[in-house]
Parts: structure tokens; C-alpha cells; sequence
């Protein structure tokens, strides 16, 4: 018998248990392969077999290390210092708190939910239900997630938690929609319900808790908001098309923004795409009209002649709308690439073809709007054009449909006030001295992607088009566009590990939080005592509160996700060419 701590390491003095893939959960052509391998054995080459071998015993190595040496509670970080003392996010941080956001606890747990449904080794399948149980731990009672979820008794209190009874408090409980936070979420809880059969209560009363708030926080006119923690009026927000305002202000008028119709980082986009898996899983019909719903905003949505496309968020009079000071009113390329996705997956999926009228019009309009190259590119030009492609702006003003940009701003942040703008974050037409922490300038690389996509859907048969029953990732809309791994990258994923399992990377994270940071818009000076240092642009200048400097390697999620997805999938390609066993495999 091996050991217990071999095991654990996944070595090699254990013998391998037969990798045994399921094949329910394979794609259908996966399946009518190794159907045909009953009738025409196929031999793997011996090197392709022992990578194959390899990659499975990686992935095991990866999996109970993080499963068993990073998580907290159950759930994860984006990333930790190599030594796991410390765990920070965008908005978690230290040993009490996880964040929800994609590439925290719902990606992790998708990431070993993929590897289960691959290998069907129950280690995996626990790791999974155990990051869905910790997403339970941090419902609020209006439905959804907030970005992070606290586990310290004290500090839980000021949260609504459904889990705790916590409703009637008035604690926070506002729901955000933003950065695929709640959808992620639910994409875990309903495919882990899914694969426990439906049997943990828990997760699956979350769940439907979750999707049914999700279907109540929809408007009228099938948009949703970015957050919410209270349900709208139904006889409110009734249907109207999209319309250009007679003017608007350009200056930031700092907006409450979060109950506007919002396609800002995908919200309604993630929202359809999430209900239309969930009825798919539960066969509830209500989540399948309320995604018809959502497709017929999109309809609503676009813009008339002469920008047919769609903005980031929309006022109550369904005019583009300012959000943050850097998301004016505006046609936007970055979320209509995601907009136009979605169109062809609701009519692959509810076989309208009105969900395919307004693609060709968009299309059109954005190769028109295609900008020239400038005299002297700047950086964030030169990033834009690199590989090839039209460059476009992410936004375009309404109606002349000139390209808009935001200028370059000393930012300072002091703990415990407001960040403050010493310049910059001006409206320009200037492609110069434009903001880097925003992408303001897109490859169009994707438009003829996107093109072919369309005539494939126009002339192709719509049951050919549906995606299968079983789907991967933490927004399974544009997973048809990840290439399959190489066995170079597979090797290279293996050759990167620790001992442990690890995946450590440069960075630093620390237990001292800045006390004051300043972002360089362009060239300063720092003194420090009585010595000058120079701080470059696009440097930033942080003071910690602490002496102890931080470590100068960390482990992200963001490569456990990937890494762990690239070997699994690798896994589930590589068996089509394997040796059938008795007949079978």
C-alpha cells in the first residue's frame, strides 16, 4: 500500500492508479472517438504515454497542495507569498477573508471541478465542493457576493450573511454583478450541485437561492444592474430602444452608477450566459426566459445609425451614461466583442435568428472605425498594434464617432482617505499621455474572428452549433477560442513545480499595508533624507507601515487555474489516442 505523505506528493515510488476518464463528461466527438477505438485499436506512442502519465501525477501533486495548503476555509486568494504566511486579492486580505472574484474561490473551484469530471478522482471533487461550501459561508441575503467573503466571528457581523441569520441587521448586503463576481459564483455552486447530484443541501438551496434573486434583480426591459440589495419595481423600467442623448457633460459628474443598465466588464452578458447553463442543469424554465429576456436588451440596446453598437451602461432613458471618471458615455469596442459573442450563442441556443440582425451592421461599423497609425506611435499604440490588426479605440464619442481618451494623472492614495488627483484624467481626443491601467486602445484582431464565427452560424445548421451539455471555465462564452495545449506547454507546466506542487512566480505581497502611494505620471523626483531619487513614469512610489520587507516570490491562482485547466484538458484530449482496455477503455 503506498504511503499516505507519498501519496500526498504525488511520488513516484506509488504506483499510478489507471487514469480513468468518464466519458459522460466528455464532449461528444470525445466520446465517438473512443467509441470507434472499440473497433480500430490505436497505439500511444511511448512518449506521448509517459507525458501523459506525468501530467496526471502534476496534476494531482498541484491540486493537494493548494487544495490542502492554501485554502482558507475553503476558499482562495489571488495570490500568496511563496511561503503561504500571507494571502492577499483585490479586495481580501490575511487569514480571514477570500475573495470571490473569478480568479479567487470560484475559479480555483471550476479549476478542480475540471480535474474531477477529467479523472474522476474523489480528492478533486471534494476540493471542489469544499470552495462551493465556502462561497455559501458568504451569500447575502440579497441572493448574490460581494467581492470577499470574511470568516472572523466578529467581523462577519457586518455582513448580511444568509448563513449566519444575519438579514434583518441592516449590514452590508448589496449584491454585485460586476467582474463576474455573483455569476462566477454561481457557476461553481450550480456545477458542483450537479456533479453531488443534487444531494448536498447546502449547496443546492444556495444555488437556487442565488439564481432565483438573480432573475428578481432583473428590470422590466431585461437589463440588469452592476449591484444591487434590493429588488426592483416590475411595472418599472419598461422596454424602449437605445438613443443618443442631446448632449452630455464632459466632465465626470460622479454618477451613481451602479443601477444603471450596465454591460460594463461583461454584467449582462455573464448574467444571460449564467442562466442559460442553469436551465440546462435545474430545466427550469424561468431561467431560460429570463436569458430571452436579457438577448432582447441587447436587441434594445444597440445604438441606432450612425454608431450601431452598444455602451458600457445606459441611463434610465436608455442614453450611454458616464460611470467612473475614465467610462464616459460612449460607443465601446471592449464590451460589444463580448455582446456580439453572446448574440450568436442565444440563437445557437433558442434558435432566433433575430439574434444574428444586428452582427453585420456592428461589424461594418467597427472596421469603419479603424484608427490610422500616428507620425509617432506612442507605447500603448505600439501594445495595440502589436501582432497585427486595426487598432480602435475603446471609445468613440456619440455621434462623430471620434476616439476618446483619458489623460495620464498623479494619483496619491493615503490609508485611511481619499485618493486624490493631483492632475490628469482629462477628456481628450489625443491618443498621448493616455492612462495605462485602463485599456484605451483595442487590437481588432477580433473582428475577423468574429466575422467567421457569424457566416458559420448563418449557414450551419443550428443543432451543430449548440455547446455540449458540460462546460468548462469561469465564462464558458469564449472558451471555444482557448487552443488546445502542446505537449511543450505541458512540459513546461511540469518543469515549473516545486517540490510541493507550486507554481512560485516573482512579485511580493505583504502583511504591511502602504500607508501612502503615489503613481508617477511623468518623470519626479523623491527625497529621502538627503538623497534624491528619481521616479520614473509609470513608476509608483509606495511607504509601508512596516520594516520587514516583503518576500520577492509569490503563487498566484491565476497560474493554478490555467495550469491546472491546460493539464486537465490535456488529459482529456490525449485518451482519444490511447490503448482501448478489454475492449473498453
Amino acid at each position: 500500500m503506498c504511503r499516505a505523505e507519498a501519496h500526498a506528493a504525488g511520488g513516484d515510488q506509488c504506483r499510478r492508479p489507471k487514469l480513468s476518464l468518464h466519458p459522460g463528461s466528455l464532449h461528444p466527438w470525445i466520446r465517438l472517438g473512443l467509441l470507434q477505438l472499440l473497433w480500430v485499436p490505436v497505439v500511444m506512442p511511448a512518449t506521448t504515454e509517459a507525458l501523459r502519465d506525468r501530467a496526471l501525477a502534476a496534476l494531482r501533486r498541484a491540486a493537494r497542495f493548494y487544495a490542502e495548503q492554501a485554502a482558507i476555509h475553503g476558499g482562495y486568494h489571488y495570490a500568496y507569498t511563496a511561503d503561504l504566511s500571507w494571502g492577499r486579492s483585490e479586495h481580501g486580505v490575511g487569514k480571514t477573508q477570500v475573495e470571490v472574484q473569478p480568479m479567487g474561490t470560484p475559479g480555483v473551484g471550476l479549476a478542480f471541478l475540471e480535474a474531477w469530471q477529467t479523472t474522476r478522482e474523489p480528492f478533486l471533487l471534494e476540493a471542489a465542493r469544499r470552495a462551493a461550501r465556502a462561497l455559501v459561508q458568504g451569500q447575502l441575503c440579497s441572493g448574490g457576493w460581494h467581492y470577499l467573503i470574511e470568516f472572523d466571528p466578529a467581523k462577519r457581523k457586518r455582513y448580511a450573511y444568509r448563513a449566519d441569520h444575519n438579514c434583518a441587521s441592516g449590514a452590508f448586503n448589496t449584491t454585485t454583478l460586476d467582474d463576474n463576481t455573483t455569476q462566477g459564483a454561481l457557476r461553481l455552486l450550480m456545477r458542483v450541485d450537479r456533479e453531488l447530484g443534487f444531494q448536498d443541501s447546502l449547496i443546492h438551496e444556495a444555488a437556487i437561492y442565488g439564481l432565483d434573486s438573480l432573475v428578481k434583480a432583473q428590470y422590466a426591459n431585461g437589463a440588469w444592474p452592476q449591484r444591487y440589495s434590493r429588488f426592483p419595481d416590475p411595472k418599472a423600467h419598461q422596454p424602449k430602444p437605445a438613443s443618443y442623448p442631446d448632449d452630455w457633460p464632459r466632465q465626470w459628474p460622479d454618477p451613481d452608477y451602479a443601477p444603471y443598465y450596465t454591460f460594463n466588464d461583461n454584467v449582462i452578458v455573464d448574467a444571460i450566459d449564467t442562466l442559460l447553463e442553469a436551465a440546462r442543469i435545474y430545466r427550469e424554465p424561468r431561467y431560460l426566459e429570463a436569458a430571452h429576456r436579457g438577448g432582447d436588451f441587447i436587441l434594445l440596446a444597440q445604438m441606432p445609425d450612425p454608431q450601431p453598437a452598444w455602451a458600457q451602461q445606459y441611463d434610465f432613458d436608455m442614453h450611454p451614461a458616464w460611470a467612473r471618471r475614465f467610462e464616459p458615455p460612449a460607443i465601446t469596442t471592449g464590451e460589444s466583442q463580448g455582446i456580439l459573442r453572446m448574440l450568436l450563442i442565444l440563437y445557437a441556443e433558442l434558435g432566433d435568428p433575430k439574434y444574428l440582425q444586428p452582427i453585420p451592421r456592428a461589424l461594418d461599423y467597427f472596421r469603419r472605425s479603424a484608427l490610422p497609425p500616428p507620425q509617432r506611435p506612442s507605447h500603448a499604440w505600439l501594445q495595440a498594434a502589436a501582432g497585427g490588426g486595426p487598432v480602435l479605440a475603446r471609445f468613440y464619442e456619440l455621434r462623430t464617432n471620434r476616439p476618446l481618451f483619458f489623460t495620464k494623472g498623479t494619483q496619491v492614495i493615503v490609508r485611511g482617505y481619499a485618493t486624490y488627483r493631483a492632475d490628469g484624467y482629462t477628456l481628450t481626443y489625443s491618443p498621448d499621455n493616455i492612462i495605462t491601467h485602463y485599456v484605451l486602445l483595442l487590437n481588432g484582431r477580433w473582428l475577423d474572428r468574429l466575422e467567421q464565427e457569424f457566416r458559420r452560424a448563418a449557414s450551419t445548421e443550428r443543432s451543430k452549433l449548440k455547446r455540449p451539455d458540460q462546460l468548462y471555465g469561469i465564462a464558458p462564452w469564449s472558451e471555444a477560442r482557448e487552443p488546445s495545449p502542446t505537449p511543450a506547454e505541458i512540459e513546461q507546466i511540469i518543469a515549473a513545480m516545486d517540490e510541493r506542487g507550486a507554481w512560485v512566480e516573482p512579485g511580493y505581497i505583504g502583511a504591511g499595508e502602504p500607508l501612502v502611494s503615489v503613481f508617477a505620471a511623468r518623470p519626479m523626483l523623491v527625497r529621502l533624507g538627503n538623497q534624491w531619487l528619481e521616479l520614473s513614469e509609470d513608476q509608483t512610489l509606495e511607504v509601508f507601515t512596516t520594516t520587514q520587507r516583503p518576500l520577492d516570490k509569490v503563487i498566484r491562482s491565476r497560474t493554478f487555474i490555467r495550469n491546472v485547466r491546460l493539464l486537465s484538458r490535456f488529459l482529456r484530449e490525449s485518451v482519444v489516442n490511447a490503448r482501448p482496455t478489454n475492449g473498453s477503455q
